[in-house]
């Protein structure tokens, strides 16, 4: 599948609805009126109704078919827009004009928020050029140093991302800088823990191979010129896990700065996907995102019958 596919997706599985936590962002307005245009999402508004109303008409953008929820208080906003998902109103959550830290005070509220008991984390799925996959990021935003324990939940909460996106049995990469265990770097222990723990049923649907360099991972050709022919995975990944965020962080930034690729990102482990993007995304990541989460909403709804 490429994003297109997922666009078309969201089409056959039903148009969702997104609640906007501080919806007076016009970077985050003109993202819910295209989705809302491609048939992705329904937005509810909430917060300041009348420079969310002033906003909109510097756009041009008609919301006579818009919800707006008025709350001029940025933090009693976002407690109104998490509870709509967490009432069911909502298939969906996004931030729009709040810092990260207060929205996810949002997502973690204990009486409205979307906690489901486990680790929360973030994936960013790519559609690269020359690649002819879509490759999941994981965790380049949320976990900084991410334990064993915490990498198997991160991989977990993967995996219906990646169903949702068309990949039955995701190959999953736990990467290194070296695709051999070495006792001196915790993170090739781990990752070899992990293809262990998957062997053994503890981590269910998926396939785990590590140690794994990025270009092993990534590339079928330098699988075969390092003689990696005995590895489940050789070059064909389809998740690549980091082992902290600085890893992941750069990789992601080096891709979208430096590649003309198509990417969405969306927080998991939740009681619905939460678009999590950041001011710097462009307006085609931020529809991505939307319409990325709308399929994983419909993945979880499924998973849950």
């Amino acid at each position: 599948m490429n994003f297109d596919d997922i666009v078309a997706k969201v089409k056959e599985c039903g148009k969702k609805t997104v609640a906007v936590s501080v919806a007076q962002d016009s970077a985050v307005l003109e993202a819910v009126h295209e989705a809302k245009r491609l048939g992705i999402a329904d937005a509810i508004l909430v917060g300041d109704e009348a420079k969310i109303r002033e906003i909109a008409a510097g756009l041009n953008m008609d919301l006579s078919d818009y919800e707006i929820i008025n709350e001029p208080d940025m933090i009693e906003a976002s407690l109104k827009a998490v509870k709509l998902a967490h009432d069911g109103r909502a298939d969906m959550y996004m931030k729009g004009l709040i810092d990260s830290k207060n929205f996810l005070k949002s997502v973690l509220n204990k009486e409205v928020g979307l906690r489901t008991g486990g680790t929360l984390s973030h994936v960013c799925v790519f559609e690269i050029p020359g690649i002819d996959r879509l490759l999941f990021l994981t965790d380049v935003a949320f976990m900084t140093y991410p334990t064993l324990e915490e990498k198997v939940q991160i991989i977990k909460n993967t995996i219906p991302v990646c169903n949702a996106c068309g990949v039955a049995e995701p190959k999953v990469a736990p990467l290194a800088a070296v695709e051999v265990v070495n006792p001196k770097m915790p993170v090739t222990v781990d990752a070899a823990e992990l293809t262990k723990m998957c062997e053994e049923g503890q981590i269910p649907g998926c396939i785990v191979d590590g140690p794994l360099s990025l270009d092993l991972a990534i590339d079928p050709e330098a699988a075969k010129h390092k003689g990696a022919t005995d590895r489940k995975i050789q070059g064909d990944a389809d998740v690549l896990l980091f082992p902290d965020i600085h890893a992941g962080n750069l990789v992601y930034k080096a891709i979208v700065h430096m590649v003309k690729v198509k990417n969405g990102c969306i927080l998991t482990g939740t009681k619905v996907p939460v678009v999590l993007t950041s001011r710097s995304d462009t307006f085609e990541t931020k529809v991505y995102s939307l319409a990325l989460a709308a399929v994983v909403a419909e993945e979880m709804k499924k998973n849950q019958k």
